[in-house]
């Protein structure tokens, strides 16, 4: 099909539907009024699915029909991009980026599609492999800000801080659910088509669709081929496959993220069954089982009887919690002790599974990158400085070069510190001799080397003293000092002893 002929088509349907009792062609007129009536440029949130696919149609056909002199605003599509998305929703996300890039070069548009990635050192893979982060649950969702929100208003932000002011044209639907309809009229701003964004300054929101049903929005995306061209027919096959939604474009903490199966992150363990995933599996993309089983894998470990087994009894702070810190007065019972971040021993399990995954699913013809290579760079720095299980092993080269001998990384030679396994191994064996955790002796030993040379001494004794404050001994142990505190055993009265000859030498 010819590009007029595309056009053609597209505008035929515009001049004759009607959606939802308003004609198609008043809303494309609409859209024009509002991209001429100033300066502002506008944001597309695109997340892929069908109701961000029919925004970004009607704003692509809305401008298509003006005459290019009056085509002056710049229109951003910007994609959030996870890095952990369902492998098939990601790959169409950037087909069409592709394309929108291409077609709108050639129809003299000014559009651009960006997508947009976490920070490398704030990815799925560098919190829960690198820092041992649980697997993402309701309760403790830290992946959605980190991930979507803070990427995609990064971009904002910089366009804000360039124009003073932008519109960001979504895909919200009332109709999606009650909550979506509460915060659409929360921030609506009386007599505009307009609402603020909840969280960002001088950035608005246009949601030409927030009337529309599923039916309307599948009607307008079955009727006529894309205005950049093809069909959405790739996209439909998708959802009936799946029998799932899309993920929303995830602005701020107020928009719904992804917890009820429907396409987002293929790690995703806030439900308790992925049925997109699972869906598509059936459908004909088998190849995407052994992810699917991963992802059971990640939230088997999230469930109450398996963290105690999954999870250090410490948290990251090298202390041990407990909910509101206290005995119940009434009950005198222990309130619930908070775990930690997972071992060290299941991280590398885990990311070994991952890359063998990887290279099984390529060796099948699957071109795929499940986690990437600077990923692997942020996750051997967090392992390295561990704050309760360094790893003096440097496990990391030793991990991927015996999944893919035939391939080199050029890691940082000086990355791996000044200790190697052999050190810690010694260090293990000297724990049980004398009965002090090895661990504790490699922190002790880093921030002497961290602080190496006379104009570094400063706040040393401070620092050394920060790592012997932190719990070194069993769980069973800190239980009875904690809710015993008479007892005081002789390991405390070591700590107490070395902490006073570090203050003699001050």
């Amino acid at each position: 099909m010819t590009d007029q002929f595309i056009y053609d088509t597209h505008k035929a349907l515009i001049d004759d539907a009607v959606i939802d009792d308003h004609s198609l062609k008043e809303i494309i007129n609409e859209i024009q009024l509002l991209y001429l009536a100033d300066t502002r440029p506008w944001i597309v949130g695109f997340s892929g699915g069908k109701d961000s696919t029919t925004v970004l149609s009607l704003i692509y056909q809305a401008l298509l029909d003006l005459p290019e002199p009056k085509r002056k605003k710049h229109i951003y599509v910007v994609s959030s991009d996870t890095l952990v998305e369902t492998p098939v929703v990601v790959d169409m996300i950037l087909d069409v980026i592709k394309t929108i890039n291409k077609t709108a070069d050639s129809h003299h548009m000014p559009i651009s599609a960006h997508p947009v990635l976490p920070k490398m050192d704030e990815t799925y893979w560098v919190n829960l492999l690198g820092r041992g982060y649980p697997a993402p649950t309701q309760r403790f969702r830290w992946c959605t800000e980190r991930m979507k929100i803070d990427p995609v208003n990064e971009f904002i932000k910089s366009k804000v801080a360039e124009f003073g002011e932008v519109i960001l044209a979504l895909g919200s639907r009332r109709q999606e659910s009650s909550s979506r309809a509460q915060v659409i009229d929360k921030h609506k701003i009386e007599g505009t088509q307009f609402a603020r964004h909840s969280t960002l300054p001088n950035a608005f929101t246009y949601m030409p669709i927030q009337d529309w049903s599923a039916d309307s929005v599948w009607e307008y995306l079955m009727s006529a081929p894309c205005p950049w061209g093809g069909s959405n027919r790739a996209l439909f096959d998708l959802y009936k496959g799946s029998n799932q939604g899309e993920c929303p474009m995830v602005i701020d903490k107020s928009t719904p993220s992804c917890g009820n199966s429907r396409f987002g992150c293929w790690t995703c363990t806030v439900v308790t069954k992925d049925r997109a995933l699972h869906g598509l599996i059936e459908s004909g993309e088998s190849w995407m089982k052994p992810l699917l089983d991963f992802r059971n894998m990640l939230w088997e470990t999230s469930q109450p009887e398996n963290k105690t087994t999954y999870r250090n009894y410490k948290r990251r702070t090298g202390r041990v919690s407990y909910q509101n810190g206290k005995i119940d007065d009434d009950t005198n019972a222990e309130t619930k002790h908070i775990p930690g971040p997972y071992w060290m021993k299941y991280r590398k399990e885990w990311l070994e599974k991952l890359l063998r995954m990887e290279k099984d699913l390529r060796n099948e013809g699957i071109n795929i990158e499940l986690i990437k290579r600077d990923e692997l760079h942020a996750i051997r720095q967090e392992w390295l400085r561990d704050p309760n299980e360094p790893d003096w092993q440097d496990s990391i080269p030793l991990i991927y070069s015996k999944v893919y001998p035939e391939e080199h990384i050029e890691w940082i030679e000086n990355d791996a510190g000044a200790f190697t396994k052999y050190d810690e191994k010694l260090l293990k064996d000297l724990e049980e001799k004398f009965d002090v955790p090895a661990e504790l002796i490699m922190k002790l030993i880093e921030v002497e080397i961290s602080m190496n040379g006379i104009g570094k001494r400063h706040g040393i004794l401070n620092k050394l003293e920060s790592v012997l404050s932190r719990d070194w001994d069993t769980l069973e142990k800190l239980k009875e000092r904690k809710f015993a505190p008479e007892r005081i055993n002789l390991y405390e009265e070591k700590t107490t002893d070395f902490q006073s000859k570090l203050g003699e030498l001050n």
